[in-house]
């Protein structure tokens, strides 16, 4: 099979391309998963870019609406969660508890690996529903040594999730949590 795309950039290539996309070298550098001293040699005089950081970058330079498909947005909320696979970011969701209101943006497209399936929108009492979901059952036969063990007074979602990061037993799904200084 053939594929459209270059294999080598020049450094000219290299550094039209990153200007293109409106990015400094050193985020560049983190898109590509590359050093900024990598990015600095590419855009020297008789540097090149090779392979798959060549095929991505000539990627990017035809559809740059990729670049905001793959970019988390800044943070403007006090809460920030992040729903990973392993270390695949699935989901960000965006909280504020005292409005209660979040806002979210998907990484992935399968819905199996979305943080609310196929609910682009989902309401406050859907996130709490989320939360409670990361947890073990509220009604589980020994809860309370299981909270001492914990080291939390009462059955909170939100709080066991801070304590376990949301991980279950059946599957490799796990929740980060941020806070802001909003």
């Amino acid at each position: 099979m053939e594929f459209a795309l270059q294999k080598s950039l020049s450094a000219g290539e290299v550094k039209v391309i990153r200007q293109k996309l409106h990015l400094k070298q050193k985020e560049l550098a983190e898109l590509l998963n590359v050093s900024v001293k990598t990015v600095e040699h590419w855009e020297s005089s008789g540097g090149s870019a090779k392979g798959a950081a060549a095929a991505l970058l000539c990627i990017f330079r035809e559809r740059i609406w990729l670049l905001e498909e793959l970019e988390v947005p800044e943070l403007k909320m006090p809460l920030r969660l992040r729903y990973m696979y392993e270390n695949q970011l699935c989901t960000v969701i965006d909280v504020d508890d005292r409005e209660q209101r979040i806002r979210i943006k998907n990484f992935v497209t399968d819905p199996l690996f979305c943080a609310f399936g196929r609910n682009e929108h989902p309401s406050y009492e859907d996130y709490e529903n989320f939360l409670e979901s990361r947890c073990f059952p509220r009604t589980r036969d020994k809860m309370k040594i299981i909270l001492r063990e914990l080291d939390l007074p009462f059955y909170d979602p939100f709080m066991i999730i801070q304590k376990t990061e949301g991980r279950m037993a059946e599957d490799n799904f796990w929740i980060k949590i941020e806070r802001s200084g909003v």
